[in-house]
């Protein structure tokens, strides 16, 4: 295995270099072995200006953001304050959505585990304010419940965005400043930026987007709506606070100055799974409270991955090794640098081989796809399948709302037989072939729902 000194070696000797042959503008990395902390980072920060990346820069984090969320839910479960099993309107009276019963049903802990099931992408715009997630917990009383609460998992950002506003009640203090006085400050955490305005007063990495002609530019836009902060639309770091973040579960619970952040068995709890994910790419094969989770070759292999405008986060945490690993980056092919910095060391350091995603088969089996064909629709895509006079299978993607607004275009994909029910796509995204499963059956035989992680109904 890696010493520390030769972890921080290779990377001075390669992470530059493998930055730039994935053109990737700008990354910065952080490993944590042995009690160590080993830093890198190459690039710039921003195409635009041409600000030199380093290991001082905070990127944003994306959805590793719902990792602090769930701390500190479950700090108010240590405190006595709430029950991962009691009806989320025993805190929040005012909670709804679209379905009466469900609203009245739903747990704390089906939202940290993913499966509440209502619609998960709801990105409204409620300011600027410290009110933002308070008015957005008003604007989602109509928003669809696909599933009965429980039942199928489904990753849902406006889940961790109602977890957020359930820490501002029972803390009685906005979202941002629960987030710093909680868990950053007693961390000794010194690059944690929950908006704008903490991040300006550091060097900042601005995300890069696909242009119309087709190459990476500085993103007209630093971050997603302040309403979605809880699940991860603007919270931006250094991979070393990331990693003393990390470090604090690795401790049981404990800051390094021994206060008590979360107890040994909360932390011990998150980490159990609680929930069976689908077969889908990108996905972990169970979530737990926060966490998502997956074993590989008999080792368990936790962490997060996050994606905001044009920026690209990844924590892969091994708690048998003490070995953890963040890898922040801020557009163009980030899974490469993935597979080449942050899954090679992985291995390096514990043996531990993180498999490549699936691939189409060889010779896919030939199916009648008419179950499948239709359109499905939620807040944010329009999905249409359908089938050509050549019998091939077509998906497209249109974006609309706010993925629409921040430039992304439309997808089409032909899609092949992958096992039971799912589809795979012949062409891949940053090497990634997506699958599609197709879960439910209407009267007429028909597929209820696409789920590629979110599920998405028929329309």
């Amino acid at each position: 295995m890696m010493s520390p000194e030769s972890v921080q070696r290779w990377l001075d000797e390669n992470f530059a270099r493998l930055v730039a042959e994935h053109e990737v503008p700008g990354a910065s990395i952080a490993v944590l072995t042995q009690g160590q902390v080993l830093t890198s980072a190459a690039g710039v920060l921003s195409m635009a200006t041409g600000v030199e990346a380093t290991t001082d820069s905070v990127f944003q984090i994306g959805s590793i953001t719902k990792l602090w969320t769930s701390a500190l839910v479950m700090q108010l479960v240590d405190d006595g304050l709430v029950d991962l099993d009691a009806p989320l309107r025993t805190y929040l009276p005012e909670f709804t959505v679209g379905d009466e019963a469900a609203s009245a049903t739903i747990t704390t802990r089906q939202l940290l585990c993913h499966v509440a099931g209502f619609e998960g992408d709801v990105f409204t715009d409620t300011g600027r304010g410290e009110d933002a997630i308070e008015k957005y917990l008003a604007s989602i009383h109509d928003i669809p419940q696909l599933y009965p609460p429980g039942e199928v998992f489904s990753y849902n950002n406006t889940g961790f965005v109602v977890l957020g506003r359930l820490v501002e009640v029972l803390r009685g203090r906005p979202f941002d400043q629960v987030l710093i006085e909680r868990l950053a400050t007693p961390l000794g955490l010194t690059h944690v930026c929950p908006s704008p305005y903490e991040a300006i007063l550091h060097r900042t990495a601005v995300g890069h987007v696909p242009g119309p002609d087709g190459t990476i530019a500085a993103a007209p836009t630093w971050a997603l709506a302040r309403s979605n902060a809880p699940a991860g639309a603007m919270l931006a770091m250094t991979p070393r606070d990331l990693l003393g973040f990390i470090a604090m579960h690795m401790a049981g619970g404990t800051a390094p100055d021994g206060s008590v952040i979360l107890t040994p068995g909360t932390v011990t709890s998150m980490q159990q799974p609680q929930v069976k994910v689908p077969r889908l790419t990108g996905m972990g094969g169970s979530w737990g409270l926060g966490w998502e989770m997956e074993e590989h070759d008999g080792h368990a292999v936790i962490g997060h991955d996050g994606g905001t405008i044009g920026q690209a986060a990844f924590l892969r945490f091994v708690p048998e090794h003490g070995v953890a690993i963040a890898l922040l980056t801020n557009g163009g092919g980030f899974f490469g640098v993935f597979t080449d910095v942050l899954a090679h060391l992985l291995k390096e350091l514990t043996g531990i081989t993180l498999p490549g995603h699936p691939v189409p088969p060889a010779e896919p089996e030939t199916i009648d796809p008419t179950p499948y064909l239709g359109r499905y629709s939620d807040t944010i895509y329009d999905f249409t399948v359908s089938q050509d006079a050549d019998g091939a299978i077509w998906l497209d993607r249109v974006p609309k709302d706010i993925i629409a607004e921040i430039g992304e275009k439309p997808m089409r994909t032909r899609l092949v037989h992958f096992e039971g029910d799912s589809l795979i796509s012949l062409e891949s995204a940053q090497g990634i072939h997506p699958i599609f499963a197709f879960i439910g059956r209407d009267d007429a035989g028909l597929a209820k729902y696409i789920h590629y992680g979110r599920v998405v109904a028929r329309a």
